[in-house]
């Protein structure tokens, strides 16, 4: 099996060695996103859903790198510092997985890189 690495166009550097995406056969899978603006490179101001509008416009980045949509995401695994944050989370998510929702999982984390609240990673199908 090939393993191809995708570095989308305009997405702010990796901030670690990993990279956003690595394709294998017809998965995409994801490296985990955090509210980053791909513009400063810097994290995000405001509450839990102004990062986690930016985390999934950082995911939709990659996705459309690969002429992927939200559709074809399999699995998505939320990573929150306060679970509190939940319900406002899920408002925004929804925004973006409108239909053929992926199976999914969100975990309480301590802490996230950046001091991020949110982090999002997706398995997708091509």
């Amino acid at each position: 099996m090939t393993k191809t690495i995708i570095k989308p166009a305009g997405s702010a550097p990796a901030i670690g060695p990993y990279n956003h995406g690595v394709r294998a056969g017809d998965l995409l899978f994801s490296a985990g996103q955090i509210p980053i603006d791909p513009v400063t490179g810097n994290l995000v101001a405001g509450d839990i859903r102004a990062q986690t509008e930016r985390v999934l416009l950082n995911l939709k980045a990659l996705l459309d790198d690969q002429h992927l949509t939200f559709a074809h995401v399999v699995k998505s695994t939320v990573y929150l510092t306060n679970l509190a944050d939940f319900a406002a989370m899920n408002e925004v998510y929804a925004r973006y997985f409108t239909r053929d929702f992926p199976a999914r999982s969100t975990v309480q984390v301590a802490a996230l890189p950046k001091g991020a609240h949110v982090e999002i990673e997706v398995v997708a199908h091509y």
